[in-house]
């Protein structure tokens, strides 16, 4: 979108186009207005000219008129330079907009999250970590009543475990330029966060199971007996219908002997 001095500037461009446009047409219909009437003398024809030439001449002084009041006005100061971050935050908003862009977008933060994170000790753990989340998503819908504030507490363990495999992959790229007096204590860091991204790892894992157990218990006790008890009671209802009508239909068969 344009900003305030673009448009004003723009606005002026358009005005002075038009003054001229409408000048050189009032200039023109008036001459030969002037010259047509006293050759002929006064007509349907020299009224036509006349009235053009009268509406040309109101126009371009309506059109002076806008001009030099949009000229008057100071123009719009500069807007202050986009920068890239600002630049990068407009077309991420603007991809989002998108039907399918938030779902783009989220893909590519985590083929981008995972590029970073290959050749680690902590890629392993983030696959595995990747691919529960992906199946919380799925049941993250389902979870409703005491089990919706689950889905809340998995958000924030994601982000919280994906931030320490993050800083698990940062320690262990330091570790190849650290000296050797300052590599020992770097090592032990790394150990630790190795050891709470996997322990964290195995609770998320732990998480997700719960939830699929509870979506498969949740619909176990509101859609499938009910389901198959509405199965049964259709079936019988139908069986019923198919008795009466062999019934009704071997009572209103006419008798052997009637035919004959």
């Amino acid at each position: 979108m344009a900003d305030r001095r673009t448009r004003h500037l723009r606005r002026l461009r358009r005005l002075r186009r038009a003054v001229r446009r409408w000048s050189v047409l009032a200039g023109g219909l008036t001459g030969a207005a002037a010259v047509l009437i006293p050759y002929q003398g006064l007509g349907l024809p020299d009224a036509v000219w006349t009235a053009a030439a009268g509406g040309s001449v109101t126009l371009a002084l309506w059109r002076w008129s806008d001009l030099r009041a949009l000229a008057a006005q100071p123009i719009p100061p500069a807007p202050e330079p986009i920068t890239a971050e600002q630049a990068r935050a407009r077309l991420v908003a603007a991809v989002e907009r998108l039907p399918a862009g938030r779902q783009a977008l989220a893909e590519v933060r985590r083929q981008r999250a995972r590029l970073a994170l290959r050749g680690t000790a902590a890629a392993a753990a983030w696959g595995r970590l990747d691919r529960a989340s992906a199946t919380m998503a799925g049941l993250a819908a389902r979870l409703s009543g005491p089990a919706e504030s689950a889905a809340l507490e998995a958000a924030v363990a994601e982000r919280a475990l994906r931030d320490l495999a993050d800083r698990a992959a940062s320690v262990e790229r330091a570790l190849h330029l650290a000296p050797e007096d300052a590599r020992a204590e770097l090592e032990s860091a790394h150990r630790t966060l190795l050891g709470q991204l996997e322990s964290g790892v195995v609770a998320y894992e732990r998480l997700v199971a719960a939830a699929a157990g509870y979506v498969a218990e949740d619909g176990r006790q509101d859609h499938g007996d009910g389901a198959v008890s509405r199965l049964a009671e259709a079936t019988d209802l139908l069986r019923g219908v198919a008795t009466g009508l062999a019934e009704l239909r071997r009572a209103t068969r006419p008798p052997a002997d009637a035919t004959r």
